[in-house]
Parts: C-alpha cells; structure tokens; sequence
C-alpha cells in the first residue's frame, strides 16, 4: 500500500473522529446557567454519650438502618440504678420528716390558742381582782412562749420541704442521667460508621455510631465570582450524577457564601485553579427524595446546574420526566 493512500486513510479517520467529537461534545449552557463539579453529601450524625461508662450492647451493624428514637445502645448503668435508689430513700426519710414538722406545728398552734385563752381569762380576772398582776405576767409570757414556739415549728416545716425539694431534684437529676446511659438514634438514617463496640468504655461525648441522615443530600461547588454574584438562596437547580447521566435530580441553592475564597485542591472546577470562588451548597428537593428513598449514595460525583431565570425552562437533557 503506497504512502499516499495511508495518508488518505488517516485524513479520513482523523475527519471521522473530529466529527464524532463535534456530534458528541456537552451542549453549551445558556447565559441564564451556571454549572459547578461536586460530589454529592449527606448529613452525618453523631450518636455520643452524655455520660462515661461502659458501652454494654450496640445493636446496629454498618450499613443499617435505625429510626428516630430507637434504642441503639446501652451503658453499664449499675452505679446509677443503685445510687437512685439510695436517692429514693432519702425522699421517704425527707417526706417522713416533713409530716412530723406538720404534726408539730399543729401542736404548737393548740399551745398558741390555749395560752391566749388563759391570757384573756386571766386578765378578766385581774380586772375583777380574783387574782394577781403577777399571775397576768407570768400568763403574757407563757403566751409569747407559745407564739415562739408556733413560729420555730413553722420555719422547720419550711426547712423540712425544702430538703424534701432538694432531695427531689436529686432523684430527677439521678433519672436524667440514667436515661442518657441508654443511647436512642437522633435522626431516622443509615449507620454510616460503628466506632465502638461492646465491652469499651466511652468517655463523656464518646461516639458510638455516625449516621448518615438520607433525607438530607446536597452539593457542594465552587463557582467564579462573576457566575456566583447572580446566584441566591432558593434558586432552582438540578444535579446530574455520573452514576445516572440521563436522570437530573430536581434541587434548590441553600446556601452562597457570603465570602469569597481559594479553590481547594481536591474540587475540580471548568477552569482548573480559578483563584477566586464562591462556595455553593445545592440540596436536593426532599420531595424526590421520598419518592427515592434507598437510592441516592453519598460521595457520588456529578454536576450541579442553577438556573438564574426561572421563567427560562430548563435544557431538554435536565428537564425533569
């Protein structure tokens, strides 16, 4: 074969590539578009104890899935359970004491109304001169007596109630601590990572598990200053992932911040090392999750596309089916 029909050959398959290429090539985005590479996120959640001890059982295994409010783990509670019970019985004694301060104040207010009595009759009496002065005085005294002593039982009851408070909040606090030793899944989600297992002791804000909240994923991505000026929060947007090129995700921009910064290293942006960005946070629309749940992973990467006009309609390959 002669050079020259090698060369007619490579003409026509390099003619055939740049035609490919030119069929094939990414649509360009209208003006009223911006586009940003991301991966795609979830919120994770701690699940931690309030309290030390050590982890006796934890239920749920990677990859799990936990509702709100389930029991997920417990601590070693023996110390509390038997200090509450001790609390407990300083109630009944507090209470027990309370009732006999009662009691005595009801017989210091008889001893109170049985000397004014006497007092009144006595100074009848002296008026009428059947008896002393000096029995008036020592009658006014045995009255005051009786005031005093009705006022001191009043102020022990006072006394007796407020141990009884005291020890009271004691037996709540005590409860409060020992429900936090069973630890209950914050959010309905999937178990992401287990970072303890039975028989460690966590310390206080000890982890147990990281949950990842599915009802919440979003985008983070980083656009130039002039693309990210127009952007605002509620903004429409979709987000298109490798993993499912054909199928845009309808979103929302959540967050612009209000600060520009540098390009990180690891996000990969159109224009490699542009030196100014705007931080982006699109989530996607909790609706369609609800109608996907399961479905989406985090860390997928894609594309998000906002729209800065939502009286445009989208481009057919993100319109919605």
């Amino acid at each position: 074969m002669s050079k020259r029909i090698l060369f007619l050959l490579g003409a026509v398959l390099l003619a055939a590539l740049a035609a490919a290429w030119w069929l094939m090539r990414p649509a360009p985005l209208p003006e009223w578009m911006v586009a940003g590479n991301g991966r795609l996120e979830a919120t994770e959640v701690d699940v931690a104890s309030k309290v030390a001890g050590r982890l006796l059982t934890l239920v749920p295994q990677e990859g799990d899935w936990v509702e709100a409010g389930q029991v997920v783990a417990t601590l070693d509670a023996e110390d509390l359970a038997a200090r509450l019970r001790a609390q407990e019985a300083q109630v009944r004694q507090a209470r027990e004491a309370a009732r006999e301060a009662s009691a005595g104040v009801n017989k210091a207010a008889a001893d109170a109304r049985l000397a004014a009595q006497v007092l009144a009759r006595t100074r009848q009496l002296v008026r009428q001169g059947f008896v002393s002065s000096q029995r008036l005085d020592q009658d006014q005294a045995a009255q005051q007596a009786a005031a005093a002593a009705l006022a001191a039982a009043r102020t022990r009851v006072a006394e007796a109630e407020a141990q009884v408070a005291a020890a009271e909040a004691q037996v709540e606090s005590l409860r409060a601590t020992l429900a936090d030793s069973t630890l209950k899944a914050p959010i309905a989600g999937r178990v992401l990572y287990r970072l303890a297992e039975p028989g460690e002791v966590l310390a206080a804000g000890g982890k147990a598990l990281t949950l990842l909240d599915t009802s919440d994923f979003y985008m983070t991505v980083f656009l130039p200053t002039a693309a990210a000026g127009r952007v605002s929060p509620g903004s429409p947007a979709r987000i298109v992932l490798d993993a499912w090129p054909g199928e845009p995700i309808p979103a929302q921009v959540s967050f612009v911040a209000p600060k520009a910064q540098f390009t990180p290293r690891e996000v990969e942006t159109r224009n490699e090392r542009e030196k100014l960005m705007f931080r982006i946070k699109v989530r996607v629309e909790r609706d369609w999750l609800a109608r996907h749940a399961g479905r989406l992973n985090s860390g997928v990467p894609g594309m998000a596309y906002v729209s800065l006009d939502p009286a445009q309609p989208w481009p057919e390959f993100l319109r919605l089916p």
